[in-house]
């Protein structure tokens, strides 16, 4: 009886596996289904219960804290659930080129766990790349936590913010071909987008400004004087942890004699407001969430349609003077690209998505069919997750309204990084193709913008529809910062990340190498405000810290 019950428990338990598989590109087979069976009795159903208990155990993970900080569009969102969803799945060989970054894929995974499990997200989707291509791509947890559909490589998810670096490449095409001025005032091509006056002065918004979020134009916020409060408390905050006490003082006591001299009406006013900005906190800030214009559900047809949400409102800064992240600038920049190009904005960038062979990448409907995509949750007041409400994203396709998968943003990421890399190659390899973009124009997108921030990391500033790091080493065997680009999005229900390593090159030692030559790491997610953008650049180090070794 005790032999027939064990080969029966591990028969049952090899072929029922654990309740759930998480999706896996290079797994052999389909992803592991619930099974459960009621229907055995004495020592067979006692048998098969300890066999799965065993396997449940194992995949059981803990508690779940509070969520990680949130990226620009989705900031403050509830705190999770205490329970974690999607339990553990076992692993599967990684694909053939990843066998020299085996270390970097268990680690990175594990990093994947803990962070999935800290913020209580349903579903999570990485892929890697290593010099152009695919090393890893996983799905841990659920698509669709109510059909218990799994995550996997080919899930589709919304890309949030990143659609504006997509965006980008529209736009630069256009310059590239002498169809788009950068530095035109807007109204050269979209003449419906009234002109604009900042403090009784007539000013221009031009392209290049838009790109770069520093045109004045709002965000989600439509209260500008809330706007305002906020950015110069930021700047009184950077300002004091950056000045020496010496100065500080001095500039205190040069106050103090002002003071003195000051005596009429409206030097007493700006003195006390000066007073009143250095030793408040501005209220509470509005997160983009609680901004009902996330929440849209009209249908636009077009980006110029689009416009009328925002076009008549004022700027909130003069343009090039403050960073202003601003979505509804992209929308705008939509409405240039369909006048530049003689397009409609989407077949425009459809005909990019054909050439960068991102076959999943699509805009966002709510009628069409489209296969493997997610659903979108969020944790209510109670902390219980729920599925977020209908939204249509027809209004800022450009800025934030894309699905996608981790593949296709590791093509968009290596079709960059080989355009940024391919010109220090052509001397020593001239059968090189070119790149999608040329070299100079790269160059231009991946330099820092001045005046600009980069919110997802303070180390960095906004380039051209990205965020740049640029390489720094202050002291001698010391923190050494690398070169990256990256870009996050935050959404309804979502959050991404797409982050570009360039390895560090030689150029008197390429001799044997060809582009792209780096790391790429997405990462995408069907919970909003959950920050991605460390997570994927200690990702991106352990790949190369491996790539390094085999070196």
């Amino acid at each position: 009886m005790y032999r027939l019950l064990s080969s029966v428990t591990a028969r049952a338990a090899a072929t029922t596996g654990p309740a759930w598989s998480g999706g896996r590109r290079g797994a052999h087979g389909r992803p592991g289904l619930p099974v459960m069976s009621l229907g055995w009795a004495g020592g067979l159903g006692l048998g098969l219960g300890l066999a799965l208990g065993a396997k449940l155990a194992v995949g059981l993970r803990g508690a779940v804290p509070t969520q990680s900080p949130a990226d620009p569009e989705a900031v403050g969102a509830e705190e999770p659930h205490e329970q974690t969803l999607g339990p553990w799945s076992p692993h599967t060989p990684p694909l053939p080129a990843a066998r020299g970054v085996s270390r970097a894929i268990e680690s990175s995974r594990d990093l994947l766990h803990r962070i999935k499990d800290e913020v209580g997200a349903p579903g999570i989707v990485i892929g890697v790349s290593v010099d152009g291509k695919e090393v890893w791509s996983e799905g841990l947890g659920y698509a669709d936590v109510e059909n218990r559909v799994p995550c996997k490589p080919e899930t589709v998810m919304r890309i949030a913010s990143i659609s504006k670096s997509l965006t980008m490449v529209a736009l630069a095409k256009l310059w590239e071909a002498g169809k788009l001025d950068l530095d035109l005032p807007v109204q050269h091509y979209v003449p419906e987008f009234p002109e604009k006056e900042y403090e009784g002065e007539k000013v221009s918004v031009t392209t290049r400004l838009l790109i770069s979020h520093l045109s004045g134009i709002r965000h989600y916020e439509k209260d500008m004087k809330k706007v305002k409060e906020e950015k110069a408390y930021k700047t009184m905050k950077m300002m004091k942890g950056v000045m020496p006490s010496d100065q500080e003082k001095e500039l205190k006591e040069k106050g103090g004699k002002n003071h003195e001299k000051s005596d009429s009406p409206k030097a007493k006013a700006e003195q006390e407001n000066e007073v009143r900005c250095r030793h408040s906190k501005p209220g509470k800030k509005k997160n983009d969430f609680d901004q009902g214009e996330l929440y849209l559900k009209e249908k636009f047809e077009n980006s110029i349609e689009s416009l009328r949400l925002f076009k008549n409102d004022p700027l909130f800064f003069k343009p090039g003077s403050q960073f202003l992240y601003s979505t509804f600038g992209y929308t705008l920049l939509a409405a240039i690209v369909e006048r530049a190009s003689g397009y409609k904005y989407l077949d425009y960038m459809q005909k990019i998505f054909h050439d960068l062979d991102m076959l999943t990448t699509v805009q966002e409907e709510n009628e069409p069919v489209i296969y493997n995509r997610a659903r979108f949750y969020v944790y209510n007041k109670k902390k219980r997750l729920v599925n977020t409400p209908y939204v249509d994203n027809s209004y800022k396709w450009a800025g934030g309204g894309f699905l996608s998968t981790v593949g296709d943003l590791l093509k968009f990421g290596n079709a960059m990084l080989y355009g940024y890399q391919v010109g220090l190659f052509k001397n020593s390899n001239e059968n090189l193709l070119p790149g999608y973009l040329k070299p100079e124009t790269m160059v231009m997108m991946w330099t820092p913008v001045p005046n600009t921030e980069m919110s997802w990391d303070k180390e960095g500033k906004y380039a051209m529809a990205w965020g740049v790091v640029e390489k720094k080493q202050t002291y001698g065997s010391c923190r050494k910062q690398r070169h990256y680009a990256s870009h996050t999005g935050g959404a309804v229900g979502a959050s991404s990340v797409l982050l570009v390593l360039p390895e560090e090159l030689d150029p008197e030692a390429i001799n044997n190498k060809v582009p792209p030559r780096g790391i790429i790491v997405s990462i995408i997610c069907n919970m909003q405000s959950v920050g991605l953008n460390s997570t994927a650049l200690k990702i991106a180090l352990e790949f190369d810290k491996d790539r390094a070794d085999l070196s």
